[in-house]
């Protein structure tokens, strides 16, 4: 017994190392720029974009550990031999201090010397890590913007097809550095020159974000006509990335809701939160298409779920939306009101103020149909008192409306100045059907938009071909056996006279 427990006492301390190795070790900023950067130079060499598409994934994550002494660092890392590439990375950030570069002149470059300087896509993924650093800080705005210009030029000339992702990145950084300069409409032409040459060159990535730059910069500014007229111009890319299928379709879904279009405006907004990154990866781009969802769906008529304003991610940002929606749902005009005015501000910074003034003429539909539902007969001085109308009116013009428009069934008698109500409206009809045949068109849309994003290893059908050609072979030699073996009768056993 004592045997037993000694072997298992041992056999625990030797799981406990192994459980310890298991756990994955977070790397420091500058060696997960290196190894990003032998990423870029291996997709550079195999010609397989999806690793640079991988290094692209984790920008997010690492600008926010980006410093001075992580960038100069991870630059003497890349470049181990003083060249003029490695001077002009530098010179972009402040100088070092004559310690620190005694320190990288004294380190041993025997070894180093003989490594190849790296391809000049690690180059320009380098400089992006720098602009977004510059942007951290309103005092480095302007020296930003002279990179970027520098950067475009840098990769006009090399016009290099491996380029390609990285160039998109650069293009939103470039929009970032106009962005927060306050100069967005001035880089409009340097966005429509490059969204045409990467029309010419079917450079899917980089036409998909610059088509997205030049909508954000037309809805900056209130330019609907001209996005619409953009997006009636243009094909986006169906080979680009998610996250820019996302943002195309957000702003599709604006431009249709400023249109009075809510039907397509809420089928873009949809398919912008299906595409969208995870709520805590992107939680900014996941509120802004929350709200104005919400708008467009109590525009169309429609209660969203309560669930939706318990997420964690959205429970604050949609504090004012929650009103709104309760305001909406009651028909109380005077609720509406008065959280219009409370949270104007906050409405008019998420550009959702227009939309949500419109719902006024909701609420007292809303109002109106929980009339009638209460009450058979009812005096146009009660709908004004219930309401909170101006003038008897007012009202008769609005139930009118509404009755024309078929939210509610009755009818006004003027005589005696009230409204009769009629009964209640069948479950089933063509609106019933309507609302099936688009529920059945989403699910086909989002079936097939599953099947074309799917991913096959690389030639895994000739795995299959050789598979198939060996046992065909197979089959030839044992037929040629059979033929070869003779007759059964000659040279086998007697099997009596059945055989």
């Amino acid at each position: 017994m004592t045997d037993v427990e000694m072997k298992a006492a041992e056999e625990k301390k030797e799981e406990k190392p192994t459980e310890e190795e298991k756990k994955p070790v977070s790397l420091t900023p500058v060696a997960e720029i290196k190894a990003n950067v032998a990423l870029i130079e291996r997709a550079v060499a195999t010609l397989e974009p999806r690793f640079t598409h991988r290094v692209l994934r984790s920008l997010t994550h690492l600008r926010k550990r980006l410093d001075d002494t992580v960038l100069r660092d991870a630059i003497n890392e890349v470049y181990t031999t003083d060249s003029s590439t490695k001077k002009a990375l530098l010179s972009w950030l402040p100088g070092a201090s004559a310690e620190q570069s005694m320190e990288i002149d004294s380190a041993p470059q025997s070894s180093k010397q003989t490594q190849p300087e790296p391809v000049p896509e690690g180059e320009v993924y380098l400089r992006l890590l720098i602009i977004h650093h510059l942007l951290t800080a309103p005092a480095t705005h302007a020296k930003a913007m002279k990179l970027a210009h520098e950067t475009i030029e840098k990769m006009q000339v090399l016009n290099r097809r491996s380029m390609d992702p990285i160039a998109a990145k650069v293009w939103y950084a470039v929009e970032r550095v106009y962005e927060l300069s306050g100069e967005l409409a001035d880089a409009r032409p340097y966005f429509l020159a490059a969204q045409r040459t990467a029309a010419l060159r079917h450079d899917d990535e980089t036409e998909a974000s610059l088509i997205n730059r030049i909508l954000r910069s037309y809805l900056q500014y209130n330019l609907y006509d001209q996005a619409d007229k953009l997006v009636s111009k243009t094909t986006f890319p169906s080979a680009a990335g998610n996250p820019q299928h996302a943002r195309y379709h957000y702003y599709l879904g604006r431009i249709k809701a400023v249109q009075l279009n809510y039907t397509a405006a809420h089928t873009n907004l949809q398919q912008a939160i299906r595409r969208a990154p995870p709520a805590k990866t992107a939680p900014g781009f996941y509120q802004a298409v929350h709200k104005l969802t919400i708008v467009v769906e109590l525009l169309m008529g429609d209660i969203p779920e309560r669930s939706l304003f318990r997420h964690p991610v959205l429970e604050k940002a949609l504090a004012g939306y929650f009103e709104i929606v309760k305001a909406v749902r009651n028909g109380s005009l005077s609720q509406f009101q008065n959280t219009l005015s409370k949270y104007a501000a906050e409405f008019e910074a998420d550009k959702t103020y227009t939309l949500i003034v419109r719902l006024r003429q909701n609420v007292i539909k809303t109002g109106i149909r929980r009339l009638s539902l209460s009450y058979s007969r009812i005096s146009l001085r009660d709908i004004c008192v219930k309401l909170h109308l101006d003038s008897e009116e007012d009202a008769e013009y609005i139930v009118g409306k509404a009755i024309r428009d078929g939210v509610i069934d009755g009818r006004i008698v003027h005589e005696k100045g009230w409204m009769e109500c009629g009964g209640q409206k069948s479950g089933y009809g063509p609106e019933v059907s309507d609302v099936f045949s688009r529920r059945i068109a989403y699910c086909l849309e989002l079936h097939n938009q599953s099947v074309k994003a799917m991913r096959y290893p690389l030639n895994a059908h000739r795995k299959e071909l050789a598979a198939a050609e060996g046992a065909r072979e197979r089959e030839k030699e044992l037929a040629k056996e059979i033929q070869e073996g003779g007759d059964l009768d000659d040279e086998g056993p007697d099997l009596g006279e059945g055989f």
